[in-house]
């Protein structure tokens, strides 16, 4: 049954409506802002343009990029000293589609829809002109667009795209008479892979996708173009500044090298797979000259399908260049075989190789990197999964972080080229451990747009959000590599949220930060503080886009499960509370722990500035209900097994939210409804399946059936045939004659989401109607997992706001 968009009440609406604050991007030397206009909720007709769905992505067919819904209308340049501003003018009926600041912070590479294909411009920001150099760029993996750097000059004077092959005809056309049968075959390989959305499922879909995905490779020479004073109309520059290299292919990824003559570029291969997206087909790598348009094999990957759950592919993986040499590769290799449950000493190690004519010359046109060759030398060997590498400015030193998925730990260690023990442990912990959290190492950009660790003095940059059983406080600690010291820089004040955004350098050192700052009474803007003062220069100074929401009421409220761990969420209340009990909403998602001491941290802040985005459950304040939003409920236990114990660990947590409340007189325990988005629409279903706490609920975008996610789903590493009465047992559509509570479920109905799919929700609906139970099913056309145009947002309000009103609030059987 088909309806019409429903309103919410006005005073929900206008918040819908609000102004939207400008997204601000910073260049790489911090000096310049850009201020980008865009409306606040996109317009259906956005939401609804033509998308194709294809081996795992959603590409749109008049731009050869990939599908999106939020552009820019407008865009500001402004100087971070002095505020001096430039509005750029685009090109008539324009929107802007993406971005990419050069190194040098000199130009911004933008992407531009609107005319007959996906253009790309030069924003050079001292002019505020563009100019159009590619008229039909292609996007459909990436930004489309890599800054080549040039080691003469210092600059990024050119940049390697990704173009709409010449000649390329109109799209195929299915003819129903040419189709035949789809077949798949399973001749006894593991492939244990989730469950994934829009995939490939026929030939002719293959054909498609390979007339919108398969692009050709140039390079722009930006040196020969020039921009004209501000205020005239955009230029484009001589039609043989771009000049194409032969061979169009599916090209994932472009990559180039420091000093500006190689380019890593990889393909994507057949076969083809139906089971997974393009990023688990068969791979090819290999070296561009960016020259003269040479090409060199680097490297074979084959289908990622027999890959463990957990586990990575064999051979060389994660390829990058070396961020202060001219053409060196640095990748990992597993040491035990991809696979997470082999016992192994060591699990990666890191290697790299120089790049030059004689190394490719003794290749003689063989993969570089075929292991069959031990090509490369060995960095560092670590205990467990790599999961990043930070180069120092010497390009001898390097920090080496690991992951331990057993005991959900992290360990970054200082390593030096040619030593085997490190130098140094600069954080070993539980990636639970929010108190505990030094805060990631800030880096800087070098010309090149690489980046390395900012080191002084023998000493480094931290920046963590200070999470702690008060709320986030963000710091900024100086930690010496000797001995692990760390000593304060900078704190937010007490009360506030203010948080470093750029770190800005002169000469070489820390001069001041670039921060972020709100709180409840004052919205986000940016300040500048310097090292040597205790003011700050303000920056921006975007204004309260809904004033209305000042009067509600926020804390952070604590409280534990009858056993003990300690639980947290924020407490919202309406502007006019009398103090009576209100009925309540309860907004949860939850998380899954090793320990009940991280799992017991506070993970919210109540100094941060209350915004509405979105289908905010916000509304429920509006219309006198207290919310606990960001609800803890943590489910802890060893990683292998949490879940046997999820059922009984939810209800504790909603049990002991609820007691909590009741008993400060904030919520009347006979009217509470519980909702929640994805994972936690799952957590709503699966609570009114097992408890008889709530009067309603409000499921969003979930999933209902485990048997539809059998290979693992979250954090569950067990299939489920290895873990067949947990499956079940956290399956709501397997208890639906025991949801009496009412239940609204709401869906996009093209919910690309792993796990999500729309039929989640249909058929856990016609279960709960078979079995004579209440539930209302909304279908948003053209909807993702998240909804995103003005219409589908302010519907979903509405109908949330009415359930609540008539099955919470009001009287009924509870």
């Amino acid at each position: 049954m088909s309806a019409r968009w429903k309103l919410p009440p006005d005073a929900i609406a206008r918040l819908v409506d609000a102004p939207a604050t400008p997204w601000v991007l910073t260049a790489p030397d911090a000096r310049t802002l850009l201020f980008v206009e865009h409306a606040a909720a996109p317009a259906l007709e956005d939401v609804a343009r033509p998308k194709l769905k294809l081996a795992g992505l959603r590409i749109d067919p008049r731009t050869d990029a990939r599908h999106q819904t939020a552009f820019g209308t407008g865009l500001v340049l402004r100087d971070r000293d002095g505020g001096r501003e430039r509005r750029v003018e685009l090109p008539p009926g324009r929107l802007v589609h993406g971005f990419s600041w050069s190194p040098d912070g000199a130009r911004i590479a933008t992407t531009l829809v609107g005319g007959e294909g996906l253009e790309l411009a030069v924003l050079d920001v001292a002019t505020a002109r563009l100019a159009v150099v590619v008229e039909r760029a292609h996007a459909v993996f990436g930004s489309g667009a890599d800054w080549i750097h040039d080691p003469r000059t210092g600059r990024c004077d050119a940049l390697l795209v990704s173009l709409v092959p010449r000649g390329r005809g109109a799209a195929p056309a299915l003819d129903p008479a040419r189709l035949g049968p789809s077949v798949q075959d399973a001749r006894g390989e593991v492939t244990p892979l989730r469950t994934q959305a829009d995939l490939l499922a026929s030939p002719f879909d293959e054909e498609l996708f390979e007339h919108h995905a398969r692009s050709e490779l140039g390079r722009v020479d930006l040196g020969r173009l020039e921009f004209a004073p501000h205020g005239g109309a955009p230029i484009r520059p001589a039609p043989d500044a771009v000049v194409r290299f032969d061979g169009a292919a599916l090209h994932l990824a472009l990559d180039s090298a420091p000093g500006g003559r190689w380019a890593i570029v990889t393909r994507a291969v057949k076969p083809f797979s139906y089971q997974m997206g393009v990023h688990g087909f068969p791979q090819e790598l290999e070296l561009l000259d960016l020259a003269t348009g040479a090409r060199h094999p680097l490297l074979g990957v084959p289908a990622a399908e027999n890959v463990p759950i957990e586990g990575v592919r064999t051979g060389p993986r994660a390829l990058r260049w070396h961020p202060l040499a001219p053409a060196r590769l640095v990748w990992l290799e597993a040491l035990d075989g991809g696979d997470p449950r082999v016992a192994a000493a060591h699990r990666d190690r890191w290697m790299e190789l120089d790049v030059d004519e004689c190394v490719l010359a003794d290749a003689r046109g063989a993969p570089l990197l075929d292991p069959r060759r031990a090509a490369g030398r060995e960095l560092v060997r670590v205990e467990h999964r790599a999961s990043a590498l930070f180069w120092f400015a010497d390009g001898e030193r390097f920090l080496a972080r690991e992951y331990d998925r057993e005991r959900r730990w992290t360990r970054m260690r200082l390593h030096a080229r040619g030593t085997v023990s490190p130098l140094a442990v600069l954080d070993d912990r539980s990636v639970h451990d929010r108190y505990g959290d030094p805060g990631g190492v800030l880096l800087v950009p070098l010309p090149s747009g690489r980046r390395v660790v900012h080191e002084e003095d023998g000493a480094l940059l931290r920046a963590s959000e200070g999470e702690n059983e008060r709320g986030a406080r963000p710091f900024v600690d100086r930690q010496v590599l000797a001995t692990g010291e760390r000593s304060r820089v900078f704190e937010s004040a007490e009360g506030e949220h203010e948080g470093l955004h750029a770190l800005v350098r002169e000469a070489g050192r820390a001069a001041a930060f670039l921060t972020r700052h709100e709180s409840p009474s004052a919205p986000p803007n940016l300040r500048l503080r310097r090292f040597d003062a205790s003011s700050f220069e303000p920056v921006t100074a975007f204004p309260d886009p809904t004033p209305e929401l000042r009067g509600i009421r926020k804390e952070l409220v604590r409280y534990a499960r009858a056993d003990g761990v300690e639980l947290s969420g924020k407490l919202y209340l309406p502007p006019d509370w009398d103090g009576a009990a209100l009925p309540l909403v309860i907004w949860a998602y939850p998380q899954d722990y090793v320990d009940p001491d991280t799992a017991g941290q506070v993970r919210d802040t109540p100094h941060a500035f209350t915004r509405f985005a979105g289908a905010s459950p916000l509304a429920f304040v509006l219309r006198g209900y207290a919310l606990l939003e960001g609800a803890s409920m943590p489910i802890v236990g060893p990683p292998g097994t949490m879940n046997d114990t999820f059922v009984e660990q939810s209800v504790a947590y909603a049990r002991a939210a609820i007691e909590h409340l009741a008993a400060r007189g904030v919520a009347d325990p006979r009217r509470v409804g519980i909702a929640g988005h994805s994972y936690g629409a799952f957590l709503t279903a699966l609570l009114l399946a097992n408890c008889d706490l709530f009067r309603a609920g409000i499921a969003r975008s979930g999933a209902y059936n485990r048997t539809l996610t059998p290979f693992g789903f979250q954090s569950e590493r067990r299939t489920l045939w290895e873990a067949r009465d947990t499956y079940l047992a956290l399956s709501p559509f397997l208890q639906a004659d025991r949801i009496r509570a009412p239940l609204l479920l709401v869906h996009g109905a093209e919910d690309p989401n792993p796990g999500t799919h729309p039929l989640q929700s249909e058929r856990l609906f016609h279960a709960i109607k078979g079995t004579g139970g209440v539930a209302r099913l909304v279908s948003l056309p053209h909807e993702g997992h998240a909804y995103r145009a003005r219409e589908s947002v302010l519907h979903v309000l509405a109908e949330m706001v009415e359930w609540f009103d008539e099955h919470v609030r009001g009287g009924g059987a509870a």
